[in-house]
């Protein structure tokens, strides 16, 4: 009874590690970064070895004889991690069971047999290792992995009991069938080495063990500690302390920064772009002519101009000219040819031939034009109308430097607020970006 209690207080002991440890883990240091899905990137091969106490029964009660001693036992195992959270697992375990108290489990009377002793020469089973509290945001690596066990497998055992009588009978070696069902707690000590307590339960397929048969098959339990190795390269973590879902969210962390630190130098490129473009169209003396392209620069307000800026001679009196059908197909063919760069208002080369002749035909006919500039609605509204003011500008000033009256041309933007189209295909915001000619 005496190492009954010894044991009990062990399992309570190793309990109160178990839910201690899982509220107070603290990440190592040492590889706690892996790219994910790279499963060669890992540890999964290990070995262990290990050494305790066994007795018949459990650790919630005996089988067939109250006066069961502790004895010990010792194994090794082979594993291969296959998941994160599960691995299979090659046990080799041998020990002994004995017991010197004839009454029987839950009964007053004595058994037939006073005492017993089995030789368990070697169990062998193969188990499902399923590994606990390692899938944790805080911590990269687990230091403490909470694991249970179940297989199935085979031992050899020989018993030999002695009856009240006083007769010794040595039976034969018997093969049986085993369930060995199991729980513990690793402790990662280095990257490479864990320390292993635990306690297993492995049910006999028979009710021989012990020698005595009552129809009820026999168990016995295996509480251990020991150490397991892992096998491979040393600068790769283990597969069963790493916490893959901390490497996603920091690989997914990494790689928002870096496109947020793109997108930050591409708005600071853009904005450079447009004070540049803000620049070219700053008109200091007010006479429609940006002082890019002003050789007359001062002129007085109110003053007409010519396309360059400077001072046009007394008007004489407007002679009335008709719009033919000529005329507005050399603005339907510019209006046609008409592109820019893409978001910006830079006029592409390819338009500047349709351009130069209504420029020619407002010269040669006097004709007033309104340029109207719209876009789509991808972007702000704010940005569009921006946008569409100064690509109609774009135009007005290639007009005039070819030799158009800036007086005679107006440019306005209405951004995305007047569609021809609808903005929900590419073909219709393609139609809506476009900058209107209006003779009159």
């Amino acid at each position: 009874m005496k190492n009954v209690n010894i044991f009990k207080s062990g399992g309570i002991l190793t309990a109160l590690l178990i839910s201690g440890g899982l509220m107070a883990q603290e990440p190592q240091s040492g590889t706690d970064y892996v790219k994910p899905f790279q499963p060669e990137a890992f540890r999964t091969w290990s070995i262990g070895v290990n050494g305790g106490a066994m007795y018949l029964g459990s650790f919630f009660g005996q089988d067939d004889y109250k006066g069961r001693k502790t004895e010990f036992g010792y194994g090794a195992y082979v594993k291969k991690q296959i998941l994160p959270s599960f691995g299979l697992q090659a046990d080799y375990f041998r020990g002994k069971l004995s017991a010197n108290t004839s009454h029987l489990n839950g009964q007053d009377q004595a058994g037939p047999n006073a005492s017993f002793s089995t030789d368990l020469h070697w169990a062998a089973s193969i188990s499902g290792n399923f590994t606990f509290a390692n899938i944790n945001f805080r911590q990269r690596q687990s230091v403490i992995q909470p694991y249970a066990t179940v297989g199935a497998g085979m031992a050899e055992y020989r018993p030999t009991y002695t009856s009240t009588a006083g007769a010794t009978t040595v039976s034969h070696n018997i093969p049986e069938l085993i369930i060995p069902v199991g729980a513990g707690v690793k402790f990662r000590v280095t990257d490479g080495v864990n320390l292993d307590l635990g306690y297993k339960v492995t049910f006999v397929n028979s009710d021989n063990i012990d020698g005595y048969t009552r129809g009820v098959n026999d168990k016995y339990s295996y509480a251990h500690a020991g150490l397991e190795f892992a096998l491979g390269d040393n600068r790769k973590p283990q597969l069963a302390s790493h916490n893959i879902v901390s490497d996603i969210e920091r690989d997914y962390s990494g790689r928002y920064d870096q496109l947020k630190s793109e997108l930050d130098e591409q708005k600071q490129k853009n904005q450079q772009l447009e004070d540049k473009f803000n620049k070219t169209l700053v008109d200091t003396d007010k006479d429609g002519v940006v002082d890019l392209f002003d050789k007359c620069p001062g002129t007085p307000a109110g003053t007409a101009v010519d396309g360059s800026g400077c001072p046009l001679p007394e008007r004489k009196p407007d002679v009335k000219v008709y719009i033919t059908e000529e005329d507005k197909k050399v603005v339907a063919e510019a209006i046609k040819n008409l592109e820019f760069d893409f978001a910006k208002a830079t006029i592409r080369e390819s338009s500047f031939a349709s351009l130069t002749r209504v420029a020619d035909l407002l010269k040669s006919k006097n004709f007033s034009l309104k340029l109207a500039g719209h876009t789509d609605d991808v972007g702000s509204a704010a940005s569009n109308t921006k946008l569409s003011k100064a690509r109609a500008e774009s135009v007005k000033q290639f007009l005039v430097s070819r030799g158009a009256n800036a007086s005679r041309i107006e440019a306005t933007g209405y951004g995305e607020d007047q569609p021809i189209a609808s903005n929900k295909t590419e073909e219709g915001r393609q139609q809506n970006r476009r900058v209107e000619f209006t003779l009159f």
